[in-house]
């Protein structure tokens, strides 16, 4: 009856064992969009502060006031067509980059490393814009 008891339970054993867990992955909600800035795109602004900058701003219809609210945006920038890209905020060329963003719009910030004063970008400039999702 000990034999018949031990094999039932290694058989048990082995049939639990042999079971595997599958996940299933989320899928991929993140976006990823491109914009292309030109020189005359750039306009002069002063904050509240009395800060000095050139602005450009971006019209994104895919980043609502919700996702804005819960989601997050990346903003890389390139200066040679896309080939390579560096994220904001950063400094190139001595013109210190920064953007806000909120629902519908993005603004990008150009002004000088040191903050004082504003620096207008002369190359064009492609923008990558990576929306990331969350379940919030």
């Amino acid at each position: 009856m000990k034999k018949i008891i031990t094999i039932l339970g290694c058989v048990i054993l082995l049939a639990f064992s042999a079971c595997t867990k599958q996940y299933v992955s989320p899928a991929t909600t993140n976006q990823t969009l491109y914009a292309d800035l030109a020189s005359s795109d750039w306009t002069a602004y002063t904050d509240n502060n009395g800060s000095k900058s050139y602005t450009a701003s971006i019209n994104i219809n895919a980043l609502t006031n919700n996702f804005a609210a819960i989601g997050g945006v990346i903003i890389d920038i390139s200066y040679d067509g896309g080939k390579t890209y560096e994220q904001l905020p950063e400094t190139y060329a001595n013109v210190a980059y920064s953007f806000t963003y909120s629902g519908g719009n993005i603004s990008l910030y150009a002004q000088s490393a040191d903050g004082t004063t504003a620096v207008q970008p002369t190359l064009p400039i492609k923008v990558k814009i990576i929306l990331v999702d969350s379940n919030s």
